[in-house]
This record gives C-alpha cells, sequence and structure tokens, in this order.
C-alpha cells in the first residue's frame, strides 16, 4: 500500500469549515474534499449559525457556506469570518439564485459562488479555483450579477455598442494573468495585498461574466480589453 495516499497534501490549507444544515449535501461536499486530498480529521462541519460560530473558535483555512441555515442567514456568517481574516477563502454553495441573495453574500465577503445543482465536477473546481486564489463565480449567477450591476445605464462605446469596461487596474491585473502569474506574485509585482489582487480579480470575472481566469482571459482578448 501507498502510505502517502493517507496523508493529507500538506500544500492544501486546513482547517476547512462546511457549514450545510442537509446531511445528503455534507456527504456529498466531505467526498469532494477529500477526492481533492482533505483527511477527514482536516473538516469541520456546521449545521447552524450557532454551531459554525463555535468552530470559529478557532480559525479555519478555508470556509464552504450555504446561505440558507436554521437559525438564520450564512451572510452574516460570511461577514464575521471576512472581518476574522480577509485572507480565507469563502465560497458559496447554495440553492438560492436571487440577485439579492448573491449580491449581498459578494458584498458580504465571499470570494466564489456555485450552485448546488452543479455536479461534483463543478464544484471540485470551484473549491480548487478558491484554493489557488481565484474567484469562481457560477455562470449563470455571472450573468445575473452583470445584469443586476449594469442597471438602465450599461457603460457604452463611441458607437454605441454596450460593453463591459476594465479599470486600468482590473486591465494591469488581467494582462498578468494572461502571463501566467499567480495573485501571489501579481501582488508582489505591484506592491498591493493578495487579498486586493483577487478583490479585483473578482470584479473582473463579474464584469467578463466569467468564472475562470483562462475564460477571463479569452472573453478580454474576444473583446478587445487586452492587447
Amino acid at each position: 500500500m501507498h502510505t502517502h495516499l493517507l496523508v493529507q497534501n500538506p500544500t492544501l490549507p486546513a482547517p476547512v469549515l462546511v457549514v450545510e444544515d442537509e446531511p445528503l449535501i455534507r456527504q456529498r461536499l466531505q467526498s469532494v474534499l477529500c477526492q481533492l486530498g482533505y483527511t477527514p480529521d482536516a473538516l469541520l462541519f456546521a449545521s447552524s449559525l450557532a454551531h459554525a460560530r463555535a468552530c470559529l473558535a478557532e480559525s479555519v483555512a478555508l470556509a464552504l457556506v450555504d446561505l440558507g441555515l436554521p437559525d438564520g442567514s450564512g451572510i452574516d456568517l460570511i461577514a464575521e469570518i471576512r472581518n476574522a481574516d480577509p485572507a480565507v477563502g469563502i465560497l458559496v454553495i447554495s440553492a438560492w439564485s436571487t440577485e439579492g441573495a448573491i449580491l449581498s453574500a459578494l458584498r458580504a465577503g465571499a470570494t466564489g459562488y456555485v450552485l448546488k445543482e452543479r455536479d461534483d465536477l463543478e464544484v471540485s473546481l470551484s473549491i480548487r479555483s478558491v484554493l489557488r486564489g481565484g474567484a469562481p463565480i457560477d455562470p449563470f449567477i455571472a450573468r445575473r450579477v452583470i445584469v443586476e450591476l449594469q442597471g438602465s445605464t450599461p457603460a457604452t462605446s463611441e458607437g454605441g455598442r454596450t460593453e463591459s469596461t476594465l479599470s486600468s487596474r482590473e486591465s494591469q491585473i488581467l494582462r498578468l494573468v494572461a502571463e501566467g502569474l499567480t495573485n501571489r506574485e501579481i501582488a508582489e509585482q505591484l506592491f498591493i495585498s493578495r487579498f486586493t489582487v483577487e478583490c479585483h480579480i473578482k470584479n473582473i470575472y463579474r464584469k467578463l461574466a466569467v468564472s475562470s481566469r483562462t475564460r477571463a482571459v479569452n472573453t478580454a482578448r474576444a473583446r478587445g480589453l487586452l492587447e
């Protein structure tokens, strides 16, 4: 037997807090996390806000949070986790897809947002993205967020064509992403924090309605936003 298969990958941040009140979903997320290389003793499970807050007495490295909990909203918990540690990854895994819930979770500090209806592979990819410093947004949600953010006065070019306009800093960061730099390398090169880079990348994802670094780069190039 290869004993290394039983040992958690040392590069995986731990512990992971899973806040979910549905037993079947908890089992599903445990399975996905174990497939990523986590051992069961690196996972903390909470079925309510109260239980989750008790788990937060010790710091966590990653949080997977449902929004609809028996004793309140996961959005409040997201804000508390973010205030306690600006760098921790927080992925919402929820069935809620209303604009209000989505925007409230992102404003509270969620790193990413994926729908429960997605298959295990998509959920796993979203978790991997957060671990790499990305900000995965479910494509369905990204489209709704874009519509909400654009409102009734979207930015237009001289020809009247609606377009997603990146700020100069966002364009600069996306160019570095296109060169293959990690969030940490981008932060070091621009002399800003990794958290600030993550915030900019999250905004880029929202504006371009994408959910990965590759799609962001490809979409920006297709729209002429990257040279």
